[in-house]
């Protein structure tokens, strides 16, 4: 077997979007070429945001065997696994926490896979020569964290390095276990839960709101651009601007249409409110949301409902809302375990990290358990 060839790219557009498309899949639209590459393009992932994109590739001979996201780390923000206090209690006692390696999706808590390797590509072989990239003093890296990735990939990169640390987290996705249509998965449910569903939705319509769902080549500039204006409104709420600008909606609505779902909702016709889907052929990914109206249960109607109703009359089998929200679990969002991995360089960070860790993972599995017990789903 030939052998692999680490090379690390300075940015999407060093490799072909064919090439490492095909080694992808469909259902999985953050970890397609187009995606990454707008993020760098639009500016929203650079160096001057604190992002250095350092993807990892492997290589047999002139041959793209597998891929991996990777970029150096120069803050802690937009990454929905954190580890502030970790780089906090480092540098207190004069350690240099940043800059750091990561593999994720920027600004993207979706699971999903993070390595893609070629058919006939041993895996075992292949992580032990991506490591490289970023253990040992080489690197020059305080640690390496692979946050959102599938469960088999965690365990996969556990059987090569044991010594990764393992870090719990929840989030709350809704699986279509034979539903049907929407009346159908209401009848899966409680009478009260039932009850308070039909509820929310009157309560929208009563409004005089009314939603519509458009996917793909439907999604126009003007529609867009109302979104992006929606999407910010929710950021500046906070006091700061969106992590995302508009050319990099329009980067996706130009090179993935089939990837959009935008979820419009309208007063007297006119849009007032909107979020923005991604789906691949399993999975409906809620993602972006935003709103100019003060509205009674709408981000429940956008959010989760549509989302539900656009995974039964499509046949998505999962739709994951997007991170954190314990008030999904009411309307069907059952809790799932995520784990993130560490290596952390110096081992005395590294033993803190670990006995925090292990405090928290029961922490958060006794969480997770509890969330079960709120499902208002029928015995």
């Amino acid at each position: 077997m030939t052998h692999l060839v680490l090379q690390e790219l300075p940015a999407m557009e060093a490799v072909p979007a064919a090439a490492w498309n095909a080694l992808v899949g469909d259902d999985h639209p953050f970890l397609r070429h187009e995606f990454l590459h707008a993020l760098e393009a639009s500016g929203s992932v650079s160096p001057a945001t604190g992002w250095v994109p350092r993807h990892l590739t492997l290589w047999q001979g002139e041959s793209l065997a597998g891929v991996m996201p990777y970029y150096h780390k120069h803050h802690s923000f937009g990454e929905y696994v954190f580890d502030w206090n970790w780089a906090d209690a480092w540098e207190r006692i004069g350690g240099r926490y940043y800059p750091k390696g990561l593999t994720a999706i920027p600004y993207t808590p979706a699971p999903g896979p993070r390595l893609a390797l070629a058919e006939g590509i041993d895996p075992l072989a292949a992580r032990e020569r991506l490591a490289t990239a970023w253990e040992g003093e080489a690197a020059g890296l305080s640690s390496w964290h692979l946050l959102f990735a599938e469960e088999a990939e965690v365990a996969a990169w556990q059987a090569v390095r044991p010594g990764l640390l393992a870090r719990h987290g929840v989030q709350f996705q809704w699986r279509d276990v034979g539903y049907g249509d929407f009346d159908g998965f209401l009848a899966a449910m409680t009478s009260k839960r039932r009850k308070a569903i039909r509820r929310e939705r009157r309560i929208v319509a009563d409004q005089g709101l009314t939603l519509h769902r458009l996917e793909g080549e439907a999604i126009d500039a003007t529609a867009l651009a109302h979104f992006f204006r929606c999407y910010e409104i929710t950021y500046l709420e906070r006091g700061r601007h969106g992590y995302l600008n508009l050319d990099f909606f329009h980067r996706l609505r130009a090179t993935m249409p089939e990837s959009l779902l935008l979820v419009q909702a309208r007063l007297d016709g006119k849009p007032v409110a909107a979020a923005l889907c991604l789906q691949g052929s399993r999975t409906l990914y809620g993602r972006y949301w935003g709103s100019e109206v003060m509205a009674d249960c709408l981000h429940f109607e956008a959010c989760y409902y549509q989302g539900i109703e656009h995974c039964l009359a499509r046949g998505l089998a999962l739709f994951d809302p997007g991170t954190q929200g314990e008030h999904k679990l009411a309307r069907g969002f059952a809790p799932r375990l995520l784990t993130s991995l560490h290596h952390i360089a110096d081992p005395r960070l590294g033993d803190a990290v670990r006995r925090f860790c292990e405090a928290e993972r029961a922490q958060v599995r006794a969480y997770c358990a509890a969330a079960e017990q709120g499902l208002p789903f029928r015995t």
